[in-house]
């Protein structure tokens, strides 16, 4: 797990911050926004479910190049930082 130093103003040595890495918050991403499609299509419009269908694709095509869209921004933008180096 990668960590980030975060200054305290009661101690003097710097404690760490675990943050997650890239490929957790894909996971964490990806299963709130199925979960949340399944919902809406169930409550909404069935329409909602092809919202589910895009995110099975964007996590294949991120299984078969190591990229996807919600990466690509979750790193650029964020700085967000992988867990495993290929």
């Amino acid at each position: 797990m990668q960590t980030t130093t975060v200054a305290s103003a009661a101690a003097t040595q710097p404690e760490t911050v675990p943050t997650w890495p890239l490929e957790r918050l894909l996971f964490l991403l990806a299963g709130t926004i199925t979960i949340l499609s399944v919902a809406l299509g169930a409550l909404v419009s069935p329409w909602f479910l092809l919202l589910t269908a895009f995110v099975g694709i964007n996590e294949l095509v991120f299984s078969a190049t190591g990229h996807c869209g919600a990466s690509l921004i979750l790193e650029r933008r964020f700085g967000i930082e992988r867990g495993c180096r290929r």
